[in-house]
C-alpha cells in the first residue's frame, strides 16, 4: 500500500514537472534589456576590479 502511494506520488511530480517546464513563456523586451543591464553592470564591476588591481600594483611598486 505504501509503496504504491510513492510511485503515485512520484509520478503526480513528474507530470507537474514536466507540464511546468513546457509553460515558459518567450523572453520579452523587458527582460531582454534587464539581462543586457545585468551584463553591462557586470562588465563594468570586472573593469573597476581591474584598475583597483592596477592601483594597488602601482602602489606597492612605489614603496619599494
Amino acid at each position: 500500500m505504501k509503496l504504491s502511494k510513492i510511485i503515485s506520488g512520484i509520478l503526480t511530480m513528474s507530470v507537474v514537472l514536466v507540464a511546468l517546464s513546457g509553460c515558459q513563456k518567450p523572453e520579452g523586451p523587458a527582460e531582454h534589456a534587464g539581462k543586457e543591464a545585468d551584463k553591462a553592470v557586470e562588465k563594468a564591476g570586472q573593469q573597476i576590479e581591474k584598475a583597483g588591481n592596477s592601483i594597488q600594483d602601482a602602489a606597492k611598486g612605489d614603496k619599494k
